[in-house]
């Protein structure tokens, strides 16, 4: 985000870019959205949210995600209402709590459920992104929505993003059959599309699409091959194309940070979640879909990122909505060329939960949220709590100095599993489940390099070892390590010296899980930390040449 006429940073949240990744900027300084999103009519209801914000920030949720409708800002054409969402924004700035705006405009969920009345009916299917009437109508809708947050809320910035629409696409086929959707279809792909994907193709692009032209007159077919393949190419463009225009009157108006996000697609059972994989072979159509129309088609999924950033460059990032699929896998795709991460929609379960600390400490997340976070906010609670206490350290780390982990419930024996590592320096990071004399337990986490040899470790349930990779090293040993506690004014202190058991005799630092199932084996060894906070200094020794 450039700074404004007199070389002065914006006032409004916005994004700021750099070597060492993006980062959201609220009121002048980095924030960490530790979010969740409500159920699609909560924020609606002023009087609804009056118990919701305190449950809220009793589980350490800063930010929440909810829907702003097209239907209730703007019931009769030209006719705006603001009043509740007002009464809304002063709710959450009351709590501290900030928000990212849904706009439900002509799409969400592939349908156009939230679009008002018109011509004296409802509209009961989705609206086709080749009207001009409708992309003209929504982009006023969303460019009077904003003009009229950046006079209520600039001062605040109780808003920090907004979400356009949600999940679009077409579902039940792979392209739009109308008339005018039919006419588009007959002419040539726009040969500035081609230059385009000629430089920018992101690995999924390539995967799916081969041979395709980088200039010249072709047809859809002939550019990304025949049937489905084109179709769903032709439609992300045109549904781009129309967020572009609902994007940019937004801007115009108001140019905090604006997204979009993907209902995801899925290919093959290798792009699952293993966990996953009995629930979803059952419920394809949730989890995504093996090919356009049964997930819908031309929604900014990762193998139509590309067109999607040249349609619509007005979006600030492309967001997947993350439930069932490869979690990393998904961090990867949706991290491509500088796209900042943002997971608006995922469990909230506490298999979800743990899955945060990768999406923030590795891929250095601006938020995640979990869905229908109001009616059950306690197994993310627990996370964010922690990581509210340590977010000026996640905000300050470069993306190579941090990584995040998690191990879910108690593996078969059979399986041998692979530990997290990093090499920071000359120093290699190992971190494998907890050890207890007993059952393994789940746990979740992430380490931050302070200084050469020195490093923050926060979460439960694993264990981390050193190791120098440097030539001539002969042993890597712990100088110190303890644990740390937040102090009232946000500092840390010293709680415990931490040695014996708790560094398994000098191998390696436990942060044990809260409840440790010792199995039948009655020693107490994995006693828990009480704040899952804790600093460790290594040394190294080198053999005399």
């Amino acid at each position: 985000m450039a700074a404004n006429s007199e070389g002065q940073p914006p006032l409004h949240p916005h994004l700021r870019r750099d070597k060492d990744g993006t980062r959201l900027i609220v009121k002048g300084k980095p924030f960490l959205m530790l979010a969740g999103e409500l159920h699609n009519s909560s924020l609606s209801s002023a009087r609804y949210m009056a118990d919701v914000w305190p449950a809220m920030k009793k589980q350490g949720i800063n930010t929440l995600l909810g829907s702003v409708s097209w239907e209730q800002i703007e019931p009769i054409e030209g006719v705006f209402d603001f009043s509740e969402l007002d009464k809304v924004i002063l709710g959450a700035r009351e709590h501290d709590i900030h928000l990212v705006l849904l706009w439900f405009g002509a799409y969400k969920n592939a349908s156009s459920i939230y679009a008002p009345p018109g011509g004296g009916r409802n509209i009961l299917d989705v609206v086709t992104p080749f009207s001009k009437e409708c992309m003209e109508a929504d982009a006023k809708a969303f460019g009077v929505l904003l003009a009229h947050l950046r006079v209520f809320d600039i001062d605040h910035s109780t808003v920090v993003m907004i979400q356009v629409e949600n999940e679009p696409g077409i579902l039940g086929d792979s392209r739009d059959r109308s008339s005018l959707a039919e006419a588009a279809f007959r002419d040539p792909v726009p040969e500035t599309l081609l230059h385009h994907l000629a430089d920018n193709q992101h690995p999924q692009f390539t995967k799916r699409f081969s041979n395709v032209p980088q200039g010249g007159r072709h047809s859809w077919e002939e550019a990304f091959g025949p049937g489905e393949a084109a179709d769903e190419v032709f439609m992300a463009f045109h549904f781009s194309r129309y967020f572009e225009k609902v994007a940019a009157s937004g801007k115009a108006a108001y140019p905090i940070p604006l997204y979009a996000n993907a209902w995801l697609n899925l290919d093959n059972l290798d792009a699952v979640d293993s966990s996953h994989a009995p629930f979803v072979v059952s419920t394809a159509v949730v989890a995504g879909g093996s090919g356009p129309g049964k997930y819908p088609s031309g929604g900014p999924c990762a193998h139509v990122l590309d067109v999607w950033r040249f349609g619509a460059p007005s979006l600030d990032l492309i967001a997947p909505d993350l439930y069932f699929h490869d979690y990393e896998m998904v961090c990867k795709d949706y991290t491509d060329k500088g796209n900042p991460l943002f997971i608006p929609e995922q469990r909230r379960d506490e298999h979800g939960a743990r899955r945060v600390w990768l999406a923030y400490g590795t891929y250095g997340a601006l938020g995640v949220s979990p869905f229908g976070i109001d009616t059950g906010p306690e197994a993310v609670g627990r996370e964010y709590r922690l990581l509210s206490q340590v977010k000026d350290f996640v905000l300050g780390a470069p993306p190579a100095e941090r990584f995040g982990f998690f191990f879910d419930g108690v593996l078969d024996p059979s399986i041998v599993e692979k530990p997290w590592t990093r090499i920071f320096g000359e120093i290699q990071v190992t971190v494998e489940r907890a050890f207890v004399f007993g059952k393994q337990g789940p746990g979740g986490g992430m380490i931050i390099r302070l200084a050469d040899h020195k490093f923050l470790l926060v979460g439960y349930g694993f264990q981390a070892s050193f190791k120098s990779v440097k030539k001539g090293c002969t042993f890597t040993g712990i100088l110190s390590a303890k644990e740390l506690e937040v102090t009232g004014d946000g500092n840390f202190r010293q709680l415990r010296v931490f040695n014996g058991d708790e560094t398994r005799g000098g191998i390696s630092l436990v942060m044990p899980n809260e409840e440790p199932d010792y199995g039948d084996v009655p020693i107490a060894t994995s006693i828990p930390s009480r704040t899952a906070i804790a600093e460790i200094e290594v040394y190294t020794l080198f053999e005399e040449s």
